[in-house]
């Protein structure tokens, strides 16, 4: 189980995202899930469609390729800020580092929990990491 983040952390992982200052070694699957409920808590911020780019420029910062094989995954990404938002929705007024320890807590702090959801090879391929691809073994739940 990661370290309980506290609001102060997931404020600091989504501004070091947003500004590229993240030390690379603190960009975990739980930081992915902090920077999710950090953007998907600011007024006014349409986070499918600005975290992609915040991802992708960060990766380019701190030297990870965003290419067919590494860095940006649209599907993981989109099917994530869903996870995250219907875990925020449930919660109304819950503190983010409450959200975020509970969500870690349960099946989606494991990063293999997609593959409940695709295969791994529907996953995995370019095409799911260019563009959303649906879930080909199980609907999300949300």
């Amino acid at each position: 189980m990661p370290p309980h983040l506290s609001d102060a952390d997931i404020e600091r992982i989504g501004l070091g995202v947003a500004d590229r200052s993240l030390p690379k070694p603190e960009w975990t699957h739980a930081a992915h899930f902090a920077a999710a409920l950090w953007l998907l808590t600011r007024p006014g911020v349409d986070a499918e469609a600005q975290m992609p780019g915040l991802i992708r420029a960060y990766n380019a910062a701190t030297g990870v390729e965003n290419s067919d094989t590494s860095g940006y995954h649209e599907t993981i990404t989109l099917a994530s800020l869903r996870a995250a938002r219907a875990w925020l929705a449930e919660r109304p007024g819950t503190r983010l580092s409450e959200a975020l320890a509970d969500l870690l807590a349960s099946p989606f702090g494991r990063s293999e929990w997609l593959l409940a959801h695709w295969s791994r090879e529907a996953l995995f391929s370019v095409a799911a990491r260019r563009a959303w691809l649906d879930p080909d073994l199980e609907p999300l739940p949300f």
